[in-house]
């Protein structure tokens, strides 16, 4: 008994343990930046989609029946404001107009005739007025048969660029076909359905922010037009923006997105690179007695190079910048 008492330190002397003072995080790192939480008023901006036309955008037909003779642009072609485009067989048209000039020889030729037998007293005024009649119309006829002429060069009536060509040389062209589409690339829009509760927020020739898929830059717009008509399905206003592509790079048919700012409300904004990321969680370092300590918060939305914390941070909370790494 005495032996098994004496080995379970029965007969030593005990010593209390002492309680060690335990501090929570670790030390501030030296030249560490923080950064002191403060409550500020943001104006969050919502993103309608929509799609790029161009302001000119020109389909080009034939005004009369004719066989397509020669094509002088293809999709993609930059062409100049009364360029020739296509050029249409004129053979019956002119061969209507040498028929129509010599109808206009003979009607000359009978009414100054006429004229001088009038003079004369050898004609009556009757037969005067019938062969001044002919005379005129003889002329509206080869001016006409003229005008006619001119349809067969399809000119473009814009500077621009051609989108589509429906056409090839020996193709039969007829009136209100479309032959070519041209548009200005310079004066483009977005054409965006803007839901109704967000209309009061926009204005005639108001400033917007514009981003596209292509180019992927961030461009400035200008309300132009908003339809006074809502659609019934959708519940939305058509918008028209106007788009400033000085550079002509960008592309009708391009997806976009027009950013409408909606009313400020108080928030908490910290800079980005202060949230750490762990799979799903997110964290910051929170500074408190020269001590850093994780603490676990849920950010929104990103405003720039900051973003909004909705839970888990208050006002006077002190937070370093940049996270710390982790032994």
């Amino acid at each position: 008994v005495l032996m098994i008492a004496w080995t379970g330190g029965a007969f030593h002397v005990k010593v209390k343990a002492e309680k060690l003072p335990s501090q929570p995080g670790k030390p501030l790192p030296k030249d560490a930046k923080t950064h002191i939480v403060q409550i500020g008023k943001v104006a969050p901006k919502i993103d309608v989609v929509g799609t790029v036309a161009s302001e000119e955008n020109v389909h080009l037909s034939a005004r009369i029946s004719a066989y397509v003779s020669k094509v002088h642009a293809s999709a993609g072609s930059v062409v100049k404001k009364g360029q020739v485009l296509i050029e249409l067989d004129r053979r019956d048209i002119d061969e209507k107009l040498a028929a129509a000039e010599v109808n206009l020889k003979q009607a000359r030729t009978e009414y100054n005739r006429t004229l001088n037998l009038y003079k004369k007293n050898a004609a009556t005024e009757k037969s005067l007025t019938a062969a001044e009649s002919m005379y005129n119309g003889a002329k509206s006829q080869v001016a006409e048969v003229k005008v006619m002429q001119t349809y067969t060069k399809i000119k473009s009536p814009i500077q621009g660029i051609v989108t589509d060509r429906r056409v090839e040389v020996g193709d039969l062209a007829n009136p209100g076909q479309t032959l070519l589409s041209v548009y200005d690339p310079l004066n483009m829009r977005i054409e965006v359905p803007v839901p109704v509760r967000l209309i009061e927020k926009l204005s005639l020739n108001q400033a917007v922010d514009i981003t596209l898929d292509r180019p992927s830059r961030p461009f400035k717009g200008r309300v132009d037009a908003i339809v006074s008509e809502i659609d019934p399905l959708s519940r939305t206003q058509e918008v028209k923006v106007h788009i400033n592509n000085k550079k002509g790079d960008v592309l009708p048919g391009t997806f976009g997105r027009v950013w409408v700012r909606e009313d400020s409300y108080p928030a908490i904004l910290i800079p980005s690179q202060a949230v750490m990321s762990i799979g799903q969680l997110e964290m910051v370092y929170v500074v408190k007695d020269n001590r850093v300590e994780r603490r676990m918060v849920k950010s929104g939305p990103s405003f720039g190079k900051k973003i909004e914390i909705l839970s888990g941070l208050s006002q006077g909370d002190v937070i370093l910048i940049s996270p710390i790494k982790e032994d």
